[in-house]
């Protein structure tokens, strides 16, 4: 099938990959391209976070994982590595549904869960160096045969193709007339430093992560919902460094190198599903929230699977 995928980010770029290797006919359409979207500035590590319904999120995140790890291990040119990381958190919760999927995870002895923090995990999981990753990505795209084409969508209806597949992120707001969809400002900086691990509390109100790569670290966050700024605040930098510091004493504050915004795509749940247009069918894939990465390759597999039963 001639299929089109809307959209560039690490959503649409998965699902042309795995479009590719179903067989079909792909053009990927977008206005913008790495190393301009959102999905270049993510953090980006696996971890679900704010996600849902979670018992189709946590199936696409374990698939996800797997391709990840693979990634790891045979494709290091890919920028995804295996790091481990702590999450801290201030009550004893229920372990999380994925514990028995992932390379390694255990629950944190007393004495090495953070100071102001009662309850905690220790795992292992893929880090995603975005501006690795993401040309990566296009260069599969493109080795597969699949094409690229600038352009600003307004409609879906006049966009060509047998199959549409919709990737638009915050773009569904206008071109699906979808309310549901709304930013979660995420501020970041940048630190030549490694801790070694990565240290968590992803609870967003709290929001705070250290994130190791290859040539810095990666310092969060923020989840501001409705915040549609771009612009580098420096009361949220003191922030992210006062907690960050909370959780990595040893942060040094001269080595920051940099920093960024992304907007995060959320909405109540993600929006997977086909429906006719014109007697076409359209695969809406987004609202990925903070776990586009994290949940990319499940989801792609399922678009796939979706345009098989057509």
């Amino acid at each position: 099938m001639r299929c089109t995928v809307v959209g560039a980010g690490v959503s649409g770029l998965t699902c042309a990959v795995k479009l590719l290797e179903a067989g079909h006919e792909v053009e990927v359409i977008s206005d913008k391209f790495s190393p301009d979207t959102v999905s270049d500035v993510a953090a980006a590590i696996w971890y679900p976070f704010l996600t849902a319904p979670v018992n189709r999120s946590d199936p696409w995140g374990i698939t996800t994982y797997s391709v990840l790890q693979g990634l790891a291990r045979d494709e290091p040119e890919s920028g995804v590595v295996m790091r481990d990381g702590r999450e801290y958190l201030r009550e004893i919760v229920a372990l999380p549904s994925w514990k028995d999927d992932i390379a390694s995870f255990r629950v944190l002895e007393t004495n090495e869960i953070a100071q102001g923090y009662v309850f905690g995990w220790e795992f292992r999981a893929p880090v995603i160096e975005m501006h690795r990753y993401m040309p990566w990505l296009r260069s599969k795209v493109e080795s597969m045969g699949g094409s690229f084409r600038q352009s600003f969508v307004s409609d879906l209806s006049e966009i060509p193709g047998e199959v549409v597949v919709n990737c638009v992120g915050l773009g569904a707001r206008e071109l699906c007339g979808d309310d549901d969809i709304r930013p979660v400002r995420g501020q970041v900086l940048y630190l030549d430093q490694d801790p070694g691990i990565g240290h968590f509390d992803q609870q967003p109100e709290t929001l705070t992560y250290t994130i190791p790569r290859s040539d810095v670290t990666v310092l969060g966050g923020t989840a501001q919902i409705g915040d549609w700024g771009l612009d580098i605040r420096e009361d949220d930098n003191e922030a992210i460094l006062r907690n960050a510091e909370a959780l990595w004493p040893d942060l040094d504050r001269s080595k920051i190198v940099g920093g960024d915004v992304g907007l995060r795509p959320s909405r109540t749940e993600v929006r997977l599903e086909a429906e006719k247009v014109e007697e076409r069918l359209v695969i809406h894939n987004y609202g990925h929230g903070g776990a586009g990465v994290t949940l990319s390759w499940g989801c792609a597999d399922e678009v796939a699977g979706l345009v098989a039963q057509s």
